[in-house]
């Protein structure tokens, strides 16, 4: 059996590896350590989170640098400052028998001069956010022309986020002679760019298959309309009472009102997001750790930070846009060979979306019904089973029992059970049974036809939203998005019309409010995504002006017979049906899109 001792580490790193309690290493520290020490190569390694990666790249760092020489060796870039400050403290509990080895981090949203200090002390090791990294190179702040060593930590998440500029940038400025070890979940197209230009002739580590899921990761996705989403989410968190998992979310608003309205159900739960300050998400942070929180709710930003053990459940409240998220999700769970299960929750119209994450983690997705009444309360009925079993009597148990056998007397055993039971479950059973009762089975997501729409010429709101083709929308996955942000049934949205660089859909009048507020702060690539009211819409007029493929682009100068001046060829005005109200604002928006 291989041991920490056969990878060819030095007594003190195997000291500090005693102290912590490891004895095998994980698979890609097999395959990492020994290389990396003793070769000075570049390197890809491809993992699963919670595989110990870490480990695999900060041990041989802290064995290769000079500790007598306190200029800056290596630079570790990670996606966010939770998981900067995490690998700072990782790699620090591995230097704490080498006492002039220096680890210091780098992140936003603390005191940028007081970090400074810290490097000019001597950090022979800086582990840094792509952000306040370039924000401190801009300031001079920081020295790594003289690195030998840079290591790109959730490659993949770090591209994601968009940080593509920031890395190439950041760089730049390092020597070309330096090792650069990237490590990563997954292998997109822009990681493998990342590598192609900055990386030369790398080896490459894979464990397990690229992007390939976990194996102690049971996966499981659950059907139901829009509006039922939270509902199904309750019956899944009931039918299993020992869970203690992450809750994903796509967006900040989300994932807010999801905890809040969890925490309002009676459920331990708690938010972590980026409109928290750094105080709060500690926190939460802690409180999750030591499992006083049972739920946490988290967009997969935040999510970067999180590294704890005995992760039951992760479920996938709304799918991430990039399917390649979700092996980051699912990898929180079925740690230490643990197992673990995956659920997603998802409408009709996104079960496409789980045909592609089967051939991406290389696995199969069960689809499962949503618990009902009965198999709820079974499963509460054997959870209190268990706990009466386990559950030691106390001295004052032992005291007290007397009385309370007393008011019992006229109880037999099986009495006294039932009861137990009736105090115990009744409130499961009464909801779930009672108006709860079922949910409803989602209808299928037929193409956008006119003819579906239930509200009237009259009360129909029609609404333009500045993205379209150019955005790599069709008339149908924008239609997704707008119902996975706001929730909404494939009858609330309707008449989706997708233009090159704007679309227009429509909604019945009680949804008016919901469709303004739910894309305020909502953010793609980047942008944000802004929603306004246009005039009444014409759908026999909208055939004429442009091509009914759905998603065909609205051409100016088209068969339609209008010029780019809005005129016909006959150099008549023709009415508009995409025309904005005459509010200046709205005007704007139009001429911006």
């Amino acid at each position: 059996m291989l041991t920490f001792k056969d990878l060819g580490l030095e007594p003190t790193l195997i000291q500090a590896v005693e102290d912590l309690g490891f004895q095998i290493p994980t698979d890609v520290q097999k395959e990492a350590i020994p290389l990396l020490l003793n070769k000075n190569t570049d390197l890809v390694a491809l993992a699963q989170t919670g595989t110990g990666k870490t480990a695999a790249f900060g041990m041989p760092l802290l064995q290769k640098i000079d500790s007598d020489s306190k200029h800056t060796q290596g630079l570790i870039l990670s996606p966010t400052r939770e998981l900067c400050m995490q690998i700072t403290k990782e790699i620090q509990t591995y230097a704490k028998h080498m006492p002039k080895v220096n680890v210091v981090a780098v992140y936003g949203g603390a005191n940028i001069q007081d970090q400074s200090k810290k490097i000019k002390k001597g950090a022979q090791i800086i582990v840094a956010t792509p952000g306040r990294m370039q924000d401190m190179q801009r300031r001079k702040m920081v020295d790594i022309r003289k690195i030998d060593y840079c290591i790109l930590d959730e490659a993949d998440e770090m591209l994601n986020m968009g940080f593509y500029e920031d890395i190439t940038a950041i760089l730049s400025e390092a020597p070309k002679e330096k090792n650069t070890w990237l490590f990563s979940a997954t292998m997109p197209s822009a990681v493998a760019k990342i590598a192609k230009k900055f990386m030369n002739s790398p080896k490459e580590i894979t464990v397990g298959s690229k992007n390939s899921g976990s194996k102690n990761v049971s996966h499981e996705y659950y059907t139901v309309s829009g509006r039922q989403r939270f509902e199904a989410l309750k019956r899944l968190v009931d039918a299993h009472p020992t869970i203690f998992g992450c809750i994903f979310c796509r967006t900040k608003r989300d994932t807010q009102r999801v905890a809040e309205n969890l925490i309002e159900a009676g459920y331990n739960a708690a938010a972590i997001h980026g409109d928290l300050s750094q105080n709060q998400r500690d926190t939460v942070m802690n409180s999750f750790r030591k499992k006083q929180i049972q739920l946490l709710v988290a967009t997969d930003v935040a999510a970067r930070g999180i590294d704890v053990d005995n992760i039951t459940h992760v479920i996938n409240y709304q799918l991430p846009d990039e399917s390649e998220i979700y092996t980051h999700r699912s990898g929180r769970t079925g740690r230490a060979d643990k197992k673990g299960v995956s659920i997603i929750i998802v409408s009709q119209s996104e079960q496409r979306k789980i045909r592609s994450i089967e051939k991406l983690i290389q696995s199969k997705i069960t689809h499962k019904t949503i618990p009902d009444a009965d198999e709820i309360c079974n499963a509460q009925m054997l959870h209190l089973a268990k706990k009466l079993s386990d559950v030691e009597p106390s001295d004052s148990a032992e005291k007290l029992l007397p009385s309370f056998l007393d008011q019992l007397d006229n109880l037999s055993k099986e009495d006294i059970l039932k009861r137990l039971v009736t105090v115990e479950l009744d409130r499961f059973y009464n909801y779930y049974s009672g108006k709860a009762k079922n949910l409803d089975t989602p209808k299928k997501d037929f193409s956008d036809d006119d003819s579906k729409s239930k509200v009237s010429k009259k009360d129909e709101v029609r609404y333009h939203i500045n993205i379209g083709e150019k955005d790599s929308y069709d008339w149908r996955t924008l239609k997704d998005l707008i119902k996975g942000t706001l929730g909404f049934t494939s009858d609330e949205i309707f008449h989706v019309d997708v233009m090159k660089n704007f679309s227009f859909f429509s909604s019945g009048p009680e949804e008016r409010d919901k469709v303004l507020e739910g894309f305020k702060s909502i953010n793609i690539d980047n942008r944000d995504i802004e929603v306004s009211i246009t005039e009444k819409f014409n759908p026999g007029k909208a055939k004429k002006l442009k091509s009914r493929d759905r998603g065909g682009s609205f051409s100016r100068g088209s068969s339609s017979g209008r010029s780019s001046s809005g005129r016909s060829s006959s150099g008549r005005s023709k009415p508009n049906p995409f025309k904005f109200s005459n509010d200046k604002k709205s005007s704007d928006k139009r001429r911006r899109s």
